[in-house]
């Protein structure tokens, strides 16, 4: 079996024939572009652009260095140290699976296609639960982002999705064990002798340095780093220009009324991130700005893992893919850790 740098994006067939300016990457920063213009022209929306560039301020450097790694993580990475250890039934067999989602640098929307192609290999349905829920926010570029965002309090926010997903995979596999979550159909082929340890060392001492070889490797980090840019950075950029127009035009006492640090101002941060479904690097600069008007770091969590847990895209395809049942567990058990978890944050960090 050849283990050469398999892409971690299914996505990416086809991604050449795209037309530059048809790429939502191309539009959004088009429609940014010309609402900065218009923002030198009429007066209005001077606020807009002030919150923009301080928005671009905080995430630039988190950003770029979130898609440096991803694009080594990408290239270096190969799918087939994944599929070996989602295809065990042990309770570390959760542990693998966040980890490696934690490792995958894609969006919400980036991997909900790479999950249902690890079940289809033979992923068992509790660790294809606790990739996705460990992949979209939890990952390497948003754990740059929020950490720029929030400080110190954003690596909080990404241990606690980490530990709903290790949870809810554990508690996937208990139900998995009594049946009460649909089985995964699709036959598993593992060669038992693979190891990865070895194939990393056969990797090493069968690696040639030349400038060549070099030139190679930063292509290929390059083409990383631009593919995961290009699914990735639009998001961003309308979230952040979301968030600038909140923080412009909706007067803080809105804020404070409906979306405080209550147990209703969280059931209503969960049901406006259901909604807006936005990708999760997407979400991260309108959680900030809840944040910062509310000072409740409780519905900035539940906003960001809300547009995770209740994405009605996800909830369908697992439902398609996976089972009704699994759907439906699936949001019986994250929804409630989300709103504890939300609730303990505004007891301890709210300002």
């Amino acid at each position: 079996m050849e283990h050469d740098h398999p892409r971690c994006h299914p996505q990416e067939e086809g991604h050449h024939q795209k037309l530059w300016y048809r790429t939502p990457l191309f539009l959004t920063t088009f429609v940014t572009l010309c609402f900065l213009a218009f923002s030198y022209l009429l007066p209005f929306l001077s606020a807009f652009r002030t919150a923009f560039f301080d928005y671009l301020r905080m995430m630039g450097f988190p950003i770029a260095a979130g898609f440096i790694v991803g694009g080594f993580v990408d290239y270096y990475v190969p799918k087939e140290y994944i599929v070996k250890y989602l295809a065990l039934g042990r309770k570390r067999t959760i542990l693998y699976s966040t980890g490696l989602g934690f490792l995958m640098t894609a969006c919400s929307h980036g991997i909900i296609a790479l999950s249902m192609e690890l079940h289809k290999k033979g992923a068992s349905g509790p660790a294809v639960v606790s990739f996705l829920l460990a992949s979209p926010w939890a990952n390497l570029p948003i754990t740059f982002l929020l950490i720029g965002f929030f400080g110190w309090k954003g690596i909080v926010i990404i241990v606690s999705a980490l530990i709903v997903s290790v949870t809810t995979g554990l508690i996937f596999q208990m139900l998995d064990r009594k049946g009460w979550i649909e089985r995964n159909q699709n036959m598993v082929s593992i060669n038992e002798n693979f190891s990865i340890r070895q194939d990393i060392t056969r990797r090493i001492k069968e690696y040639r340095f030349s400038i060549s070889n070099c030139v190679q490797d930063l292509v290929g980090v390059a083409k990383g780093i631009y593919m995961l840019a290009d699914m990735v950075l639009w998001w961003v950029i309308v979230g952040a220009l979301l968030a600038s127009f909140v923080s412009a035009f909706v007067p803080s006492h809105i804020f404070h009324r409906f979306l405080g640090p209550s147990f209703l101002g969280l059931l209503a941060t969960l049901g406006v991130a259901t909604i807006l479904e936005i990708c999760s690097e997407g979400t991260a600069p309108l959680a900030f700005e809840i944040y910062k008007q509310t000072g409740a770091l409780g519905n900035a969590f539940a906003f960001l893992m809300g547009g995770v847990v209740t994405d009605y895209t996800e909830v369908g395809l697992v439902w398609m893919n996976l089972g009704k049942k699994t759907a439906l567990w699936m949001l019986a058990i994250t929804i409630p850790q989300v709103l504890l978890l939300g609730w303990i944050f505004n007891f301890l960090f709210s300002s």
